[in-house]
């Protein structure tokens, strides 16, 4: 924690789906057109535990894509805490490196909290957090040509280690946790941010909740 203001009982939003399906065209398409000034903006990303602190085996690589690589458990601490009006210190990680490192970003308690990660909905403490669950669902060749591309690009990663990595873990792991929990999702969008008819729904729908807060989710899928 570090400061606290009065709690302002914010809406809460998680968008999810897999790997390169357009998470963060979503949420930069939200952030947009409700104004980053009402939005606390929370990756999940972030809370990648530290290499150091990952199980190991001379055998196999590591599998960043299951559930327990992620401290989740301070995901769902500073989500609480900026439901209570708490401002909270973010991690920043490394992806160069899979470490995180010694700074912070100080995030502040806004009327709307938005989370974006791939495995929000595969965790329960962190999916009953939010009042409205959006899902991007992208065609599985369309999501590993963007992670491909992101990867070389972004995180100094070669073609081939990129390719071994989705075999391993990233295909599998979506299969096992990913896709099962769209189920949770209130909303699905095909082809995330590439959908502007249904982001404006979205977006529409996320303005109204913050002029009237009594409305605090969207028809919900079971």
């Amino acid at each position: 924690m570090v400061n606290a203001s009065p709690p302002m009982n914010p809406v809460t939003i998680g968008v999810a789906g897999g790997s390169g399906s357009g998470k963060t065209t979503v949420s930069t398409a939200i952030l947009d057109r409700v104004g980053t000034e009402h939005i606390a903006y929370l990756e999940h990303d972030a809370y990648y535990k530290d290499i150091r602190d990952l199980p190991y085996s001379p055998n196999q690589p590591i599998n960043f894509d299951h559930p327990d690589s992620l401290e989740t458990s301070l995901l769902v601490q500073h989500v609480r805490q900026l439901k209570q009006g708490q401002s909270v210190a973010v991690p920043i990680y490394d992806f160069t490196t899979n470490s995180r490192t010694d700074r912070v970003r100080i995030v502040e308690p806004q009327p709307i909290i938005l989370v974006e990660g791939i495995l929000l909905f595969a965790e329960s403490e962190l999916r009953k957090l939010f009042d409205v669950r959006i899902f991007v669902d992208t065609d599985a060749d369309i999501r590993f040509i963007r992670r491909l591309k992101r990867d070389i690009t972004e995180r100094g990663r070669t073609v081939e280690s990129v390719i071994e990595q989705y075999l391993y873990s990233v295909r599998p792991m979506h299969l096992e946790f990913v896709e099962p929990s769209k189920r949770y999702a209130d909303v699905i969008i095909p082809e995330g941010g590439k959908n502007p008819v249904a982001m404006e729904m979205v977006a529409a729908r996320i303005r109204s909740m913050l002029e009237n807060p009594e409305q605090r989710s969207m028809p919900t899928r079971r």
